[in-house]
């Protein structure tokens, strides 16, 4: 029966999500970044003719992480909005109270929203991801080395972020939560530039502050590694130094351990969020 319980409210999440107007305006600007980094592409190769050169890959392969970055912030800010009524806004409006007045588990309820918001943003990135691929395919010839490890980062780190969108917002308001987890987001990359310059400046403390946000909020460690997969092999010895401070190039894959830890945040965090929902009051 839970686990019954569990696949029908994640068909549901994914229905209500359908028909939000956040899916709407997520398809926009998708749409948008697409058809702009059509032309942007477009415009590389009629400058450079093909990415044949060194300097050529190395714009394509920004270029590429750039767009590839716009397109999880659309997810990111799609999820976190979502997420937020998923929880807050159905006990607001008393929609909660006529789901768990029956002999239903709270947790199987709060496991069925997340599964579903889960399928929503990994679907959501592997479709617009790979018609960004196709897109520079046909506009540059290039295709990146690891497609689908690069998309299940990026996809993963949806599911980071919709998982503290969800812990928000048993504690906050549905817009709230959004805006910290969005708000959030964007921080943890900051400090990972900020990381990056300290590794490549020598400076201890610097560098620090990009480890220790990685840790605390996966999200730009999973960015890191999705930006690794999409970007050309040969790409670092090409450019040579340096690299380490551009904020569209990483240095190396993301270790099995951090995947690991990435795996252990998100289940603490959905646990800490499961007890917040079974003590809040309907």
């Amino acid at each position: 029966m839970t686990a019954r319980t569990v696949w029908i409210v994640a068909a549901l999440t994914l229905q209500e999500a359908g028909r939000r107007r956040v899916l709407r305006s997520l398809a926009v600007l998708t749409l948008l970044l697409l058809a702009l980094s059509a032309w942007g592409f477009a415009r590389l190769d009629a400058e450079f003719g093909g990415l044949t050169s060194g300097e050529a890959k190395a714009a394509g392969s920004i270029v590429l992480n750039l767009v590839m970055f716009g397109l999880s912030l659309i997810a990111a800010l799609g999820t976190a909005f979502l997420a937020g009524p998923t929880v807050a806004g159905e006990i607001e409006s008393g929609s909660a109270l006529a789901v768990l007045a029956r002999p239903v588990r709270r947790w199987a309820v709060l496991a069925g929203k997340w599964l579903g918001l889960v399928v929503f943003g990994g679907g959501f990135v592997v479709v617009a991801g790979f018609a960004q691929f196709v897109i520079v395919r046909v506009t540059v010839g290039y295709w990146p080395p690891k497609p689908l490890t690069g998309l299940a980062l990026l996809a993963l780190q949806t599911t980071v972020l919709l998982t503290l969108g969800l812990l928000l917002s048993t504690a906050i308001s549905p817009m709230a939560s959004g805006i910290v987890a969005v708000g959030l987001f964007g921080a943890t990359w900051i400090a990972g530039v900020v990381g990056s310059v300290g590794d490549a400046l020598g400076n201890e403390s610097m560098a620090q502050v990009g480890t220790v946000s990685r840790m605390l909020l996966p999200t730009d460690g999973l960015w890191r590694g999705a930006m690794n997969s999409f970007q050309d092999p040969a790409l670092l010895l090409q450019v040579g130094t340096g690299v380490e401070e551009s904020p569209f190039l990483s240095m190396a894959p993301l270790t099995v351990t951090y995947l690991a830890w990435t795996g252990v945040w998100t289940m603490l965090v959905l646990t800490l969020t499961a007890l917040a929902f079974g003590r809040r009051d309907l």
